[in-house]
């Protein structure tokens, strides 16, 4: 479940600006901590002033704002999928018969949710995500349709793998293609939580945390088959459990999710 900025975003403000790319290295984790001053907790105001300069803030005559391609974050990501596709093609030439896969989340990884976050103030409610979802397509992660479409064109079978809701398929499904991504996107290749009736080879059932279900999922994938080249989130829960030689993470400074 989404948590509102409001919520996450004391824990983030000391990386905001410190996304990178995990090739199979540890990683950080957000603080928990109660703070024992306010000296500890970095201003709100701030912080999304950071955040909105961080994504080049470009205000439209309709009043929207857009992340600019110009952006510290712009150059960030491109810089990302620029390394991975040079860890694909190394992988890539080491496999002979074998079928080579990755699996990328959705939100902040392969579709940008900044004018959405900044349309709702950074506070997540999951009516306000289906009222944006159902109208309005996200704009595609800078430098991501690139890399996926080159690793398809490459042999690479591409798997979305979202926290996003399964009654929310035709929308994503629509976004995905309008976006750019020119690969499959049927039931096989992107999977959408279903908390009502998930599939049997998640043994977590209908209490699947986020980690649960993503791990869960990537195993399901593996056991058709795949090598799981590389597993891509801006999470750290997207990246957790395994069943991935390798796993990029995406910068996201504006909210969290265990």
């Amino acid at each position: 479940m989404r948590r509102p900025l409001k919520t996450a975003l004391p824990l983030l403000a000391a990386a905001a600006l410190a996304g990178t790319a995990l090739f199979g290295a540890g990683q950080a984790t957000a603080e928990h901590s109660v703070p024992g001053s306010d000296r500890e907790i970095p201003n709100l105001d701030q912080v999304k002033e950071k955040i909105e300069a961080y994504y080049g803030d470009t205000e439209t005559a309709d009043g929207e704002h857009h992340a600019s391609p110009h952006s510290s974050y712009a150059r960030q990501v491109r810089h990302i999928a620029a390394g991975a596709r040079r860890h694909l093609q190394r992988d890539l030439a080491k496999h002979h018969g074998e079928k080579p896969a990755i699996v990328l989340d959705v939100d902040d990884t392969t579709l940008l949710t900044y004018n959405f976050e900044r349309r709702i103030g950074y506070h997540f409610t999951p009516e306000a995500q289906d009222d944006y979802l159902r109208t309005t397509d996200m704009k595609p992660v800078f430098g991501m349709t690139r890399l996926v479409n080159w690793a398809h064109r490459k042999g690479v079978t591409v798997f979305f793998l979202t926290g996003r809701k399964e009654y929310q398929r035709d929308w994503s499904v629509r976004n995905l293609k309008s976006a750019g991504y020119a690969v499959p996107v049927d039931k096989a290749h992107f999977y959408l939580k279903d908390d009502k009736n998930p599939p049997p080879y998640l043994e977590c059932g209908t209490d699947c945390g986020t980690v649960e279900y993503k791990s869960g999922t990537r195993a399901h994938i593996e056991r058709q088959g795949y090598d799981i080249l590389a597993n891509f989130g801006d999470q750290y829960s997207d990246l957790k459990g395994g069943h991935a030689d390798r796993r990029v993470k995406m910068p996201n400074p504006m909210y969290y999710l265990p």
